[in-house]
């Protein structure tokens, strides 16, 4: 009789990276959709643009490192994506591929490639280039243009290392109604105006490519946390520690400080908390250190938003909480059943 022995686990969910990978790029496509319907052609060939320097930076890593292909397990692709959605939409093309390589190669093979990341790649990249190119990332083009589907975003087919097109024709002539190039944390941050929640809920405000439309992203977040692809219990620290802090400061001082709608449903926040903040190679896994790290982005995007020099702050809060998130696991693991804690 012979026996057969095997490492653990012995039990299989039937799910591994590629699986997941792939199903997040599904979630995000959606979205990807809803870009394209109000920005157009610029949209268009900003998400591929972005996806596909993604692609070479991988292929390119892995010959010069002689490892296997990993362009199958999605990783690369799902960085690309979610690049992609959070840039302007009129940023440059050249400068899009620049953040592509930029993601892949300093924010994830220079660590070993996945799983070995401390930092989203995805959000590496989008740091990169807002310190490289400034008044690129900040330059904002109106949606639903109605020339978007025929014409491309002046800045978008910029070429390397000239100055970006003017949009000051492309707006005038794309305004609609309320429609404005600036964005709804710009806005209040400049003019103290508000928009309605049903705007901000719907997406009909400038954006990032993929950061507008809140109930579509809470669908796509939903359909994940369904399957199980995702930790619930971060997005909900993310977002109810920001909602928590906007509801005591605009208590505080009404005028001063926006309401929870506009801080809750503009900007990143809800993107970020679902689709980065999750990110399971540069997350927390034990569950204190899931609230802590959530509540720790919530709190740092909201310090960031209020008395930083930029708009937005999900980026950055998203980036500290990586870097705390080995020291939050080392600190607050469950105590071993039996043990006398320390």
């Amino acid at each position: 009789m012979s026996i057969e022995l095997h490492a653990s686990p012995h039990v299989h969910s039937g799910r591994d990276v590629p699986t997941i990978m792939r199903h997040v790029v599904y979630a995000l496509l959606p979205v990807c959709a809803f870009s394209v319907w109000q920005y157009g052609l610029s949209a268009i060939a900003l998400i591929v643009t972005v996806t596909l320097s993604c692609l070479a930076a991988e292929r390119i890593a892995n010959h010069l490192s002689a490892t296997a292909n990993t362009l199958s397990d999605w990783s690369a692709t799902i960085t690309g994506v979610l690049l992609a959605l959070t840039l302007p939409p009129a940023f440059p093309l050249w400068m899009a591929a620049v953040a592509g390589f930029t993601a892949i190669w300093l924010g994830k093979s220079l660590f070993g490639g996945l799983g070995h990341n401390p930092f989203n790649p995805a959000l590496v990249g989008r740091a990169f280039v807002q310190a490289a190119f400034p008044a690129a990332i900040s330059t904002w083009a109106p949606a639903f243009a109605p020339q978007r589907f025929t014409e491309f975003i002046p800045s978008t087919l910029t070429l390397p290392l000239m100055q970006p097109n003017d949009l000051s024709s492309w707006i005038a002539a794309a305004t609609v109604d309320s429609f404005t190039g600036a964005t709804p944390l710009a806005r209040w941050k400049f003019e103290h105006f508000v928009y309605p929640v049903q705007d901000l809920l719907t997406g009909m405000s400038s954006s990032s490519a993929g950061e507008s439309s809140t109930i579509l992203l809470l669908l796509c977040g939903l359909y994940l946390i369904a399957r199980r692809f995702m930790d619930w219990r971060i997005p909900v620290a993310v977002i109810g520690s920001a909602l928590l802090l906007a509801l005591a400061f605009h208590q505080f001082d009404a005028q001063d400080y926006p309401p929870p709608h506009l801080v809750l449903l503009s900007g990143g926040l809800v993107l970020g908390a679902l689709f980065m903040a999750t990110d399971m190679a540069t997350s927390p896994v034990t569950p204190r250190a899931v609230w802590v790290y959530g509540a720790l982005i919530g709190t740092v995007t909201i310090v960031i938003r209020y008395y930083g020099g930029l708009t937005e702050g999900v980026m950055y809060a998203i980036l500290i909480g990586n870097a705390a998130a080995p020291l939050l696991d080392k600190y607050l693991q469950p105590g071993v059943f039996g043990a006398k804690s320390k």
